[in-house]
C-alpha cells in the first residue's frame, strides 16, 4: 500500500513576527496561499499584512495566551480552510497536544509527529 502525499494549498502560520513573514515567504514562493492570526495587540503587525489572509485569535486574551489558544486557532485554521499549520518555532512547534488537535481536525502539522515528541520530551 503506498501513501499518497496531500498538496498544502492553503498554510497557516501559528506564530508571528520575522519567523511569520519568513514561512509566508516560502510558502508564497511555492504557490501557497497563506493564512496569518494575530493577536488584538498585533492588529497592525506587519506578518498580519504579508499574509494573503489573517485573523484574528484569542480575542480578549493577552497577545502570548492568544498565540497558545490551541482552539481558537484549530477554529481559526478550519474556517479558513487550511490544509495545513506551520507552528513556527518556540511554544506550539514544541506542543505534542497542538500536533494531536491538529491531527484531529484533519490539518497536517509541520513539524515532528507528536509521539516523537513527546519521546524527545
Amino acid at each position: 500500500m503506498s501513501i499518497q502525499p496531500r498538496v498544502v494549498s492553503k498554510l497557516l502560520v501559528a506564530n508571528r513576527s520575522e519567523i511569520a513573514i519568513r514561512a509566508m515567504r516560502a510558502a508564497a514562493e511555492m504557490g501557497i496561499t497563506t493564512v496569518a492570526i494575530y493577536s488584538q495587540e498585533d492588529r497592525f503587525a506587519l506578518h498580519r499584512f504579508k499574509s494573503d489572509e489573517s485573523y484574528l485569535v484569542g480575542q480578549g486574551k493577552k497577545p502570548i495566551a492568544a498565540y497558545l489558544d490551541i482552539d481558537d486557532i484549530i477554529r481559526v485554521a478550519v474556517d479558513a480552510g487550511v490544509d495545513a499549520i506551520h507552528p513556527g518555532y518556540g511554544f506550539l512547534s514544541e506542543n505534542p497536544d497542538f500536533a494531536d488537535a491538529c491531527a484531529r481536525a484533519g490539518i497536517i502539522f509541520i513539524g515532528p509527529s507528536p509521539d516523537v515528541m513527546r519521546t524527545l520530551g
